[in-house]
C-alpha cells in the first residue's frame, strides 16, 4: 500500500480514526528533507502493509492539521495509536532509523 495523502477535511477519519498505527508525515512540495524521505516512506509503507499506515499532509494545502498538531518545522512526523500521538520526531533521518522508530513505537 503507498502512502495516503490526507487533508485538513480527512484527518481524523484517516489518523485519528484508524484501526492500526499511522506514521503521519507532515512535507511541502519545497522541502528539500521532506523529499529526501518522502522514498523511504513509500517502502516501509508498502513494506509495514496491513501493520501501518502512512499518511502525508502538505502543509501548505492543509495548515489546519499542521497547526493543530503544533507543527513549526518539516518534515515533521508523528505516531498515532488508537487516536493518540505515541511518538514524534522532526527532520529527515535514514530509512534504517525511521524504521527502529517505528518498530519502538508500534
Amino acid at each position: 500500500m503507498a502512502t495516503v495523502a490526507v487533508t485538513d477535511a480527512t484527518f481524523d477519519a484517516e489518523v485519528k480514526n484508524s484501526d492500526i498505527p499511522v506514521v503521519v508525515d507532515f512535507w511541502a512540495e519545497w522541502c528539500g528533507p521532506c523529499k529526501q524521505i518522502g522514498p523511504a516512506l513509500e517502502e516501509l509503507a508498502a513494506e509495514y502493509e496491513g501493520k501501518i499506515k502512512v499518511a502525508k499532509v502538505d502543509v501548505d494545502s492543509n495548515p489546519n492539521a499542521a497547526a493543530a498538531m503544533g507543527v513549526r518545522g518539516i518534515p515533521a512526523l508523528f505516531i498515532f495509536k488508537d487516536g493518540q500521538v505515541v511518538s514524534n520526531r522532526a527532520g529527515a533521518a535514514p530509512k534504517a532509523a525511521l524504521q527502529s522508530w517505528i518498530n519502538e513505537s508500534i
